[in-house]
């Protein structure tokens, strides 16, 4: 980070669970009981696809579903210690997350593109014109007036040009609108790439899994390997790993992401167990 000329963020799901942000456990319960004991419902994203009998039920679902992923902070401030680390050098962000989380914490909104959509807008379910809608006003009007995992008919929303049912501005099938917006963010982020083809790029790609790898996981491998002065870094519970045709230049840490940037913010770590180097007694710094 100190010394890139850029740094490229490819951020997914990952990212929002270690700040805090599960769709399962404790936090489920804790705002969508009602929906688990009356549906069988047992996790927040499974949820989001379950065939409600009535538009009622859906919208009193999914405004609680928006407001309680998108309206409120993330309870850790991981995504506020990423922008601390990244915020002088010249960066952007890609990601697949839907929760607004990095507008939220400060990130400059123009070097950001949210590719599969954001939970704060609407679009017809037709898709009959491309165009978005903010919906927070909607939502908290919902969320205040729901009763028995129902909001009252009137309040359900309707595209203003053909009169169908709003739905989600989330990439699932092929009625994803992409909006002028859509298209706006990413330009620059095309422009962002053409301008750091070359030079010391640093493609630092958090909490991505793969069920989408084609978004970012697979080009930050490509860019790298294109170019020799990149360095990919991958932080992921679990799932960390590159291609030996980068591995020199890569560099993989099976570990909690706000354990990592918590620690980058403190002090040094130790290279193979990720403790502090200081009071680390693992074999590699002994070696050191």
């Amino acid at each position: 980070m100190e010394t890139a000329d850029a740094i490229v963020i490819g951020a997914g799901a990952g990212l929002s669970t270690s700040a805090g942000l599960t769709y399962s456990g404790e936090r489920f319960e804790r705002y969508f009981s009602d929906f688990h004991q009356k549906y069988g419902i047992t996790d927040i994203y499974s949820g989001g696809f379950y065939p409600f009998a009535t538009l009622e039920e859906y919208w009193a679902w999914w405004s609680r579903h928006i407001f309680y992923n998108r309206y409120v902070d993330a309870p850790l401030p991981v995504y506020q210690e990423l922008l601390a680390l990244v915020k002088d050098k010249d960066y952007f962000v890609l990601t697949t997350n839907v929760d607004h989380q990095f507008q939220r914490a400060g990130f400059d909104k123009s070097r950001l593109f949210y590719t599969q959509g954001d939970y704060g807008l609407w679009q017809c379910s037709k898709a009959c014109h491309n165009k978005t809608y903010d919906n927070e006003a909607e939502v908290r009007q919902m969320l205040a007036q729901q009763q028995n995992t129902k909001i009252p008919s009137e309040l359900i929303p309707r595209c203003p040009v053909c009169g169908a049912p709003m739905t989600m501005n989330l990439r699932c099938d092929d009625t994803f609108v992409q909006d002028r917006g859509w298209y706006a963010a990413s330009e620059r982020y095309a422009n962002f790439l053409r301008h750091h083809k070359q030079g010391k790029v640093l493609f630092l790609e958090l909490g991505v899994g793969n069920n989408t790898p084609g978004i970012i996981k697979y080009p930050f491998w490509r860019y790298t390997m294109e170019n020799p002065d990149a360095i990919y870094v991958c932080i992921n519970h679990g799932q960390a790993y590159a291609p030996l045709e980068i591995a020199e230049r890569s560099i993989c840490l099976n570990a909690d992401i706000a354990f990592v940037l918590s620690e980058l913010q403190s002090k040094p770590v130790c290279e193979r167990c990720l403790s502090p180097v200081s009071p680390c007694s693992c074999d590699s710094f002994k070696g050191l």
